[in-house]
């Protein structure tokens, strides 16, 4: 019989915590659950990422009550992942943000990501029955857009293709804060199902190009000074590298699927193990990173079925 997938057994809640990385920016963190951001405007309050359901946004609207009043104005959602999205209902926001690419990707697998990780998460999808379906953004950007919340400037713009290819990063310029999405994740393994690994080093080279003094990666501790940032972003680099060459060997060797699995598990296995979601991770990560080594430039889409026959050749 095979073994269900780790996240099915992930059952624990999670300890939140709302921490301020600049002045009226806040991370919500939950030990290695989706993050989300919280800027608080002049008249108004941005939150970035929408958790996956409305219970859990509620979550995060309860902490924004403990330090504003002001209304929720803007939710901007850095991709399309279920577990970032459909929670989005929850805040009334009139503007709902995303990047061209992103959407494209709503319309093209929303519904099968959404069935895809709702079986591989039952924890996260408590209370799914108040998803209202797919969340659709009123408002999109091809490269790069500016919202002022009063006189507070948010640059929000792609900075490359990483953990999916229409990734948006969240930039505050008056205290040189970033939220990431996936992009940077800090002790927590990266998602890699649906990313570009090759491209993915050069993206971080963008966002370290900012120096920024505070981020909220995508899961994780809030990341505060640069010092802690940098770290960060060079575990994260050294995650997807470390995925993506094994796979690449075992591909140009005319290795199968399960060589891959098993040396992206001998370099990664001592580095990584302990990271948050790592095994839950894994085997769409090396799947993804074979695909790519094979030349498969767009990733395939994951649904629940494809899911249980690549688990079950992992297994075989």
């Amino acid at each position: 019989m095979t073994k269900a997938f780790a996240s099915a057994g992930d059952l624990t809640e999670k300890k939140v915590s709302f921490t301020e990385i600049g002045p009226g920016i806040h991370a919500f963190t939950a030990e290695g659950d989706p993050n989300t951001g919280v800027i608080i405007g002049d008249d108004s309050v941005m939150v970035i990422e929408a958790q996956a359901t409305p219970r859990l946004a509620r979550k995060v609207i309860e902490c924004v009550r403990s330090v504003t009043d002001k209304p929720i104005s803007h939710l901007v959602l850095t991709h399309y992942h279920a577990v970032r999205v459909l929670g989005a209902s929850a805040y009334g926001a009139p503007q709902i943000i995303m990047s061209e690419g992103a959407r494209s990707m709503v319309a093209e697998r929303g519904l099968e990501d959404w069935d895809s990780e709702f079986a591989r998460f039952p924890r996260l999808f408590e209370g799914h029955d108040e998803i209202p379906g797919l969340t659709w953004p009123t408002t999109t950007f091809s490269q790069a857009m500016t919202v002022y919340l009063g006189n507070r400037r948010v640059d929000i713009f792609r900075p490359g293709r990483a953990h999916t290819s229409g990734d948006a990063v969240i930039r505050v310029p008056d205290c040189e804060v970033m939220f990431t999405g996936d992009i940077v994740e800090y002790r927590s393994a990266c998602y890699c199902g649906d990313g570009h690994l090759r491209e993915w080093t050069d993206t971080l080279d963008v966002i370290a190009g900012f120096e920024p003094h505070a981020i909220a990666p995508g899961r994780g501790d809030a990341l505060v000074g640069r010092e802690m940032v940098a770290a960060a972003i060079e575990s994260t680099r050294d995650f997807v590298a470390s995925t993506y060459r094994p796979a690449a060997r075992a591909a140009a060797r005319g290795g199968t699927l399960k060589d891959a699995w098993e040396a992206v598990r001998e370099t990664c296995d001592p580095k990584f193990a302990d990271f948050a979601i790592y095994e839950h991770c894994l085997p769409f990560n090396v799947s993804r990173a074979y695909d790519e080594a094979l030349g498969i430039d767009t990733p395939r889409i994951w649904t629940a079925e494809r899911d249980a026959k690549m688990w079950a050749a992992l297994q075989g």
